[in-house]
């Protein structure tokens, strides 16, 4: 089976069509290059062997990293690293056989590592610059670092619980982190400096504090954008039937894309409108709670065939999703942000406003 070509303002594509799992595409073209100047499409294919798909992950990271020699090197430096091989593993053993939920492991971070510099690309592109640039700590190699190495280690500390496992995770990144940034950075005050970037990222992956920093809002949103039902089917496979499984199953492709008014633009393609528990509860807060809230469009629809043509498209405006229903209505919808009730309850026992923090 095939996906439908990919147009020069796609960057990464992750298509699970027909019940397989099958491919994640991409297109890497700079602003100067024309149509057709640009590298060739980046195609990974989302199936199993697992082996397969990471070795495709791997090359579209490597052609997303071209000319920036010291994210590369960084890169390649953590996916041959025992103790992250080590971590991803035993994430994936905790997250999936003691607790039935769906990849948090090395497929997880391969395919939000890629989807993640897709992101961090449309964002230069537009002139959007990282933290780490803002500030004056580094450039934008920098900051494809610093990107890459958060969100490909940011759910290792599932490893130790799922509970708390952002602050785990800054634990056990710590010794890779360094060991890798030592090699990299001879001043260890600029070293110091991008670190903390990097584990800001993975501390607020889960909106668990929410991030404060672009880099930080990459990571998360590259993580909700792991959506399709290539994740969920696993989960599924090995018993876990609720409305996470189940409306991952819904999702069929995530296109990160240009955007047409943001630079950043996310398709959301579901075979069914269970799939919308999805965008709602795992994606759509992670557009609106990071600081890429201005920059990202999120839009979902649904397939025209497989069941009762109920919802047909959702686009995210503000707080809430506008839903066009299949007979021609239009509704609107406050996003039910589950973390964000809780914070909004705390504050108000508390006696203190969500506004002033």
């Amino acid at each position: 089976m095939s996906v439908g070509g990919t147009g020069k303002d796609q960057k990464f594509t992750l298509s699970v069509a027909g019940g397989t799992v099958q491919d994640v595409k991409g297109h890497h073209q700079s602003p100067s290059q024309g149509e057709g100047e640009g590298r060739p499409a980046r195609v990974v294919e989302f199936t199993t062997p697992r082996a397969k798909l990471i070795e495709e992950a791997n090359s579209a990271i490597h052609a997303d990293l071209q000319g920036f020699p010291k994210a590369l090197a960084a890169y390649d430096l953590l996916r041959t690293d025992p103790e992250a091989l080590a971590h991803w593993d035993m994430a994936n053993y905790i997250t999936m056989r003691k607790l039935g939920y769906n990849d948090h492991g090395r497929v997880h971070a391969f395919i939000t590592g890629a989807a993640s510099m897709a992101i961090t690309e449309l964002l230069l592109e537009a002139g959007v610059k990282g933290d780490v640039m803002e500030s004056g700590v580094g450039d934008a190699d920098d900051m494809y670092l610093v990107v890459i190495l958060g969100t490909m280690l940011h759910d290792i500390g599932n490893q130790i619980h799922r509970v708390g496992h952002e602050a785990h995770g800054v634990v056990l990144a710590l010794p890779i982190i360094d060991r890798i940034l030592g090699t990299l950075y001879a001043d260890p005050f600029k070293r110091a400096k991008v670190r903390s970037f990097v584990l800001g990222a993975i501390n607020s992956h889960d909106l668990n504090p929410p991030p404060l920093t672009i880099e930080g809002g990459i990571t998360a949103v590259a993580d909700g954008t792991d959506i399709t039902k290539g994740r969920g089917r696993k989960a599924f496979a090995l018993g876990s039937v609720d409305i996470h499984s189940i409306s991952a199953l819904a999702v069929d492709q995530v296109v990160i894309e240009r955007g047409r008014h943001l630079p950043v633009l996310i398709n959301v393609t579901m075979n069914n409108s269970a799939g919308i528990f999805q965008v709602e509860e795992v994606l759509a807060p992670k557009v609106i709670r990071t600081p890429l809230r201005p920059f990202v469009e999120l839009r979902a629809t649904t397939r025209p065939h497989g069941e009762e043509q109920i919802l047909s498209r959702v686009r995210l405006d503000g707080d809430h999703f506008v839903m066009d229903l299949g007979g021609g209505e239009e509704v609107t919808v406050e996003i039910e942000d589950t973390q964000k009730k809780v914070t909004e309850a705390i504050a108000q026992n508390l006696g203190v406003s969500t506004d002033s923090r």
